[in-house]
Order: C-alpha cells, then structure tokens, then sequence
C-alpha cells in the first residue's frame, strides 16, 4: 500500500523556531512591544501576515499598511539571514532516519509548511531530494488551520486525504491536518498538541513497526 507522508517544516524537520523568535522579538521590541516564547508558541504554523497582526494585537498598536509591510520585510531579511547560516547539523534527531525508511518503503513524501523559505532551507540541510513534492508559503493562499497546504499536497501526491499522515508541532498544523481528514501526528508537548491522533515528544521515539502499521491501517 502506498500512502503520503506530510511534513511541516518549522519545529518538525529543522527547529527554526528559534530563529523565528529573535526576528519576531526584535521587531516587536522595536515597537515597543514585549514579545514572550509563549507568544511565540501561538504564532507556529501562521502566515507572517497573520503573525504579525497578532504581535500588534497584543501589544495594543496600529502601523499604516505601508509599515506593516516594511516591517513583514525587514523580519524575513533577519531571518533569512540566521538560515543561511544552517547545516545539516540543525535536522532534528531522528528525522533522517524516518525519511531513509519511508524512502525504502516507496511511500509518497511531501513537505507542508507555510514557509515562504522552505526550499532554502531543505537545500541548506541538504534535504530537499527526500521529498517528492514540496507545498509551501509560495502556493497556498489559506493559513493553517485551514487544510489547503495538506489538501494540496495530498493532490500533488496523486493520494487520497484519507490516506495521507500529517507530522505537525503545532495546534494550527493538528487542526489543518484533521481538517483534511489526515492522520495526525503530533511532535512535541502532549499538553499542547492534544488534538493529534498520535503524539510524540520526537522522531526518535518513531519506531519502523509503528511507520508500518500506518502503512498497512486503512482509515
């Protein structure tokens, strides 16, 4: 049987996360907005349109459009800069592993992210050949928790939805993948990602038995 496997990115296969959170803080700070790692948290898996209004929000502000566009720029530039520094070394653990076994198993492989950047940084960690389809900030409209990111990549993958198995470490990532009626498989904290249908603290607790039952179970 042959199914597809969607990753997001951010959080998922590379911890950008935190390069996200310097970019973010230091433009908040710039408005003299305090920006917290819990804020951060909320803005996994949202566009940096969407990220930024709810910086805004929080912070009780309003910039003209002309601004806020300057602003959603001169982020990406910082960020953009802290990934041209990434290597293979920043793959999170287990995660190789997991792609060579999908890889032997010839199932449908596919990124998901809402980062414009994916494509930079797969070719930074030298991993952009591991997937046979790549959706990313540059073809969906739609934010997670819409599904379009997954549904898209379900499509490109010639798979049905049903049949396809979503790796998220966001609450707006479970949604969109439920949403899509996918399997979902949260990586990171229980607490937080409880919506999932699976949960894993990280790839290393993915064992080949599991990744097979999820070959061979029909939804």
């Amino acid at each position: 049987m042959k199914k597809g496997f969607i990753f997001d990115l951010d959080g998922v296969i590379v911890d950008t996360a935190k390069y996200h959170f310097l970019a973010w803080q230091n433009l908040a700070s710039s408005l003299g907005i305090s920006f917290s790692e819990e804020q951060n948290e909320q803005l996994k898996g949202v566009s940096r349109v969407r990220s930024l209004e709810k910086i805004l929000e929080w912070g009780n502000t309003s910039i003209s459009q002309e601004e806020f566009n300057r602003l959603m720029t001169e982020k990406n530039e910082e960020y953009l800069v802290y990934i041209s520094k990434m290597d293979a070394t920043e793959i999170l653990q287990g995660v190789p592993e997991v792609l060579n076994y999908l890889k032997l198993k010839e199932q449908g492989i596919a990124l998901g992210s809402a980062s414009k950047n994916a494509r930079i940084i797969l070719e930074k960690v030298h991993l952009q050949n591991m997937f046979d389809v790549i959706v990313d900030g540059t073809n969906v409209s739609k934010a997670k928790p819409d599904p379009e990111v997954f549904v898209n990549g379900a499509q490109e993958l010639n798979i049905s939805p049903k049949d396809c198995i979503v790796f998220e470490d966001s609450v707006a990532g479970i949604q969109a993948a439920n949403a899509a009626d996918m399997i979902s498989i949260g990586i990171g904290d229980a607490t937080i990602l409880h919506e999932a249908d699976y949960i894993f603290n990280d790839f290393t607790e993915i064992k080949e038995e599991f990744i097979n039952q999820l070959i061979t179970t029909i939804k």
